[in-house]
């Protein structure tokens, strides 16, 4: 690599480590044996074929067959992540000792929201406090807020913040604060906590809520004050006929970091903050948030031009005031950085409540999923916690001889008034025509999962990506509460996906020997959720109906072929379960996640699949659905109870509680009839099924304490209970008229 000789003698500002070779060897042992037993099961279904005069049976043995070799595919690309882990470690210090505080690079952090009802104001300006007090040279950072939605009441909010961020931030950087965003801080500590000043503390919380306090009253009437709009010549750039859809271009540079000419109260510089509203008009495509970033990315470059950019969502707050240094010790590092893309940083959750019923926590996925993928030189980019280098993110090709100049930056001379004159021209509706913005440059459109194409882009470009975990969390964010939030958002992800997997831009044809194939095989165990859905759907259907009327689909307990059978069962839950709590999660936990991978399996995997499908048959457009950021009190008190929430008609709810419905139909009426015709004993060859169709109704207990136990607004509506009833009922009896 370009520079390493010059530089050997120096200590590295980060260490990639592998777990202990005897971990590794047994976690392969371990795989050997599941393989093993998925090839005997296969080998089981092939030799013991029943005659096609059986039937319904020879119908359902089939299924079967195909939905036990695509799961056994399946689990071979989630082994091929699981192969080989790194773990980062950062050495700030060192970085420190390195660089002087005026060599280090300038930093632009984008923040996006799109909706200030969906993502209320103070929430926003609460993001943005938090990446403006980072642990960084305030003249080197640059924020900018991109308001999608245009709304007045959003500029009002920023414009408060950067007036309290004038106390805000001497405050934490002279107590050392974190978290540094003031809503979660203040919500954390009832006391002044040491060693912070108790009259100091008393008077900034209650200025903290007297900024609540302001915006609300102005997002509630939607009248902005007299005073800021004399200070901030944005508030004239809208009118009545000015909406969320059909907007000019607005930028407003609110604090000018680069000629100081806003200090905070002890006299120091603050960092640059920008307001943004990209142009919008009803006959322009605005391809969502990839378009919001692209416009960033071009508004960025003539006020700060930063070669570090970060982005996060408007929801997720810095935790971590040194995750700026933590990151650029990736960059920096002579030896091992001038290849590395972006650092991308897990997703946590603040709101997660102690036994989380919707399997939140996603603590085994960033303690293993995500180092396997790092071990294989690409990290997914996952559209928020993410520090790129600019110069890849804008379609740069890496090549053995590039080496960054940190220095290359030249501060802008150009007055407040000119910048933004020539910010706006940028931030169009119809700058990209006929450009590469979007294909080439920038994040990409097409897809509503832009980050990850974006982020594979970058990888075959011959960049490679980082993935850093600190002890203490990078970002928090809100994690959703409600089911119908949660399945709709996976929906979106996996329609995403799949597309990418569908597309000129799949891993494997876009990929193709440019990156490695560990890491084409990882991308694609997301790529492949959709496809999941249809053997998962008639693994939890079709045995227990055949259960239901006495047809063996499995080998007998006596018979040897039933130990491949529950051996696999066993030990992957097993492994499954060990996995989650050496993350961190409890046992609880894990069981709520099981439920939530199987009703993801059967609602949103299904739908989303489907919906692919007519988009590529030209039946349907793409969307976006954006989640809700703001949950109502009730719906949060049921979810700390760990209730379940549904509430409304959905036809994800339908499918869910009719494969509920089904197996505790079958499960009830099936061990009825074996007891009454056969006695105990003509359980044993039924025995698999009887146990998957018990595990399915245990799994469902929250489904049907919503459709008969509840009478919360939260429950189960009627409507879902009629309709899933009038499936089941004819399932139930049609096979009886299939037997042989």
């Amino acid at each position: 690599m370009a520079g390493s000789s010059e530089f050997s003698g120096r200590p590295p500002l980060f260490a990639t480590e592998k777990p202990a070779r005897v971990v590794a060897h047994a976690y392969r042992l371990f795989a050997s044996t599941i393989f093993a037993g998925l090839l005997l099961i296969w080998v089981y279904r092939a030799t013991h074929l029943p005659p096609r005069s059986s039937g319904a049976r020879w119908w359902g043995w089939l299924g079967l067959s195909a939905a036990e070799l695509w799961f056994g595919f399946y689990w071979v690309l989630t082994l091929s992540v699981r192969w080989s882990p790194v773990y980062r470690r950062a050495f700030p210090d060192r970085l420190t000792r390195r660089y002087k505080e005026e060599e280090l690079p300038g930093v632009d952090i984008f923040v996006c929201t799109a909706d200030p009802t969906l993502e209320p104001p103070m929430l926003v300006i609460s993001t943005v406090l938090s990446v403006m007090a980072y642990d960084y040279p305030p003249e080197k950072l640059n924020i900018y807020l991109s308001d999608d939605a245009g709304s007045v009441t959003t500029l009002y909010a920023l414009y408060e913040a950067s007036e309290f961020a004038k106390h805000w931030i001497p405050f934490c950087k002279k107590y050392e604060v974190e978290p540094r965003s003031p809503a979660a801080y203040f919500v954390r500590a009832d006391s002044p906590p040491d060693p912070c000043d108790p009259k100091e503390w008393c008077a900034l919380k209650e200025m903290h809520k007297d900024l609540i306090d302001r915006v609300n009253s102005v997002v509630n009437s939607g009248k902005i004050p007299k005073t800021p709009k004399c200070k901030v010549r944005g508030f004239t750039q809208w009118n009545e006929d000015t909406s969320y859809t059909d907007h000019p271009s607005i930028v407003q540079i609110l604090i000018d970091g680069n000629k100081r000419k806003a200090a905070d109260i002890n006299g120091n510089a603050l960092p640059t903050l920008v307001y943004m509203a990209r142009e919008k008009r009803l006959q322009e495509h605005h391809h969502f948030k990839a378009g919001s970033l692209n416009a960033l990315i071009r508004v960025s470059s003539v006020i700060s031009n930063s070669p570090i950019i970060m982005n996060v969502d408007c929801d997720m707050y810095s935790n971590n005031s040194g995750s700026i240094r933590d990151a650029l010790c990736f960059f920096l590092d002579e030896e091992q950085g001038q290849d590395i893309a972006f650092v991308q940083y897990p997703q946590n959750f603040e709101n997660v409540a102690h036994d989380d019923i919707y399997g939140n926590p996603i603590n085994t996925v960033n303690e293993l999923d995500h180092p396997c993928l790092d071990g294989w030189g690409g990290m997914c980019y996952y559209g928020t916690g993410c520090f790129h280098r600019r110069e890849a993110l804008c379609g740069q090709i890496y090549s053995q001889d590039y080496k960054e100049d940190w220095t290359r930056v030249v501060r802008k001379t150009e007055e407040v008034d000119e910048l933004e004159r020539m910010a706006r021209s940028l931030a169009t509706c119809t700058y990209e025509h006929n450009t590469l913005w979007g294909i080439e440059k920038g994040v990409r459109y097409g897809c509503p999962l832009e980050d990850v194409i974006t982020g594979l882009q970058i990888q075959c470009r011959g960049w490679k990506s980082v993935y850093y975990n600190p002890a203490r969390k990078g970002f928090l964010g809100m994690a959703p509460t409600s089911l119908g939030q949660i399945l709709v958002q996976h929906k979106r992800w996996t329609e995403g996906f799949l597309q990418i997997s569908l597309s000129k831009y799949s891993p494997f044809l876009l990929g193709h020997k440019k990156i490695k194939l560990g890491l084409q095989m990882g991308y694609s165990v997301c790529g492949f959720w959709a496809l999941n859905s249809f053997p998962t759907l008639y693994y939890v259907t079709i045995p227990s109906l055949f259960f239901l009327n006495g047809i063996s689909l499995f080998p007998e307990m006596t018979s040897p072929w039933f130990v491949p059978f529950a051996y696999i069962v066993v030990a992957a839950y097993f492994c499954s379960l060990v996995e989650s709590l050496q993350c961190g999660d409890t046992a609880v936990e894990w069981s709520n996640a099981q439920r939530m991978w199987l009703f993801r399996r059967i609602s949103s995997y299904l739908l989303a699949a489907i919906d692919t499908l007519r988009r590529m048959l030209g039946i349907s457009e793409t969307g976006f659905a954006l989640t809700a950021k703001v949950t109502d009190s009730e719906t949060l008190d049921r979810y700390k109870k760990g209730m379940m929430e549904f509430g409304s008609f959905s036809l994800m709810f339908v499918i869910i509680a009719t494969v509920a419905l089904l197996n505790l139909a079958c499960m009830v009426f099936g061990v009825a009839r074996v007891l009454l015709h056969e006695g105990a004993t003509g359980l044993g060859a039924l025995f698999l099924q009887a146990v998957l169709c018990v595990l399915v109704v245990a799994i469902n207990f929250p489904v049907y304490e919503g459709l008969f136990l509840r009478k919360d607004s939260g429950r189960l509506p009627a409507s879902v209970s009629l309709v899933s009833f009038c499936i089941v009922l004819p399932l139930c009896i049609l096979p009886t008229n299939m037997q042989t």
